[in-house]
């Protein structure tokens, strides 16, 4: 898999839609570590979606182009789709996807904390659940003797 390269030049934040000053920073280590599948799934996902948002013009006009249509689309929106290609293409390099992997990096800290807050949530409603319906810790009723 890609290692991880070194800080990005001046020109890279410029074309960067991932703000890297909106979140703590969390370092990309200095030795590339290697990543679980499901990390490098979600590694891929932000690269997809970092194309994806460059290309929206051209993705947005095929499919305008394209709706309504089955068959005739592969002729009739031809140049959109060609576009479109191109423009995936030219931006799915080795760069945006170290790019990707370092967005993914330096998110792993926010990520945590809403699995945190998440799991919180859940021990709370969970709480309130067993309080409302009167259920001991194991869901069991427990019967108040009058």
């Amino acid at each position: 898999m890609a290692a991880a390269t070194t800080p990005s030049s001046s020109t890279d934040a410029k074309t960067s839609t991932f703000d890297k000053d909106s979140v703590p920073r969390d370092p990309v280590p200095r030795n590339p570590v290697p990543l679980s599948a499901g990390q490098e799934q979600q590694v891929r996902d932000l690269y997809y979606k970092r194309v994806r948002q460059r290309c929206a013009d051209e993705i947005k006009e095929f499919a305008s182009c394209a709706l309504h249509r089955t068959i005739s689309a592969t002729w009739a929106c031809r140049q959109q789709r060609l576009l479109m290609n191109n423009c995936m293409v030219q931006h799915a390099t080795q760069e945006e996807q170290d790019l990707a992997r370092e967005e993914w990096f330096a998110t792993r800290e926010l990520r945590k904390r809403e699995r945190e807050e998440k799991e919180r949530k859940r021990i709370e409603q969970e709480k309130f659940h067993r309080e409302w319906w009167g259920l001991d810790e194991q869901g069991k009723r427990t019967f108040e003797k009058k």
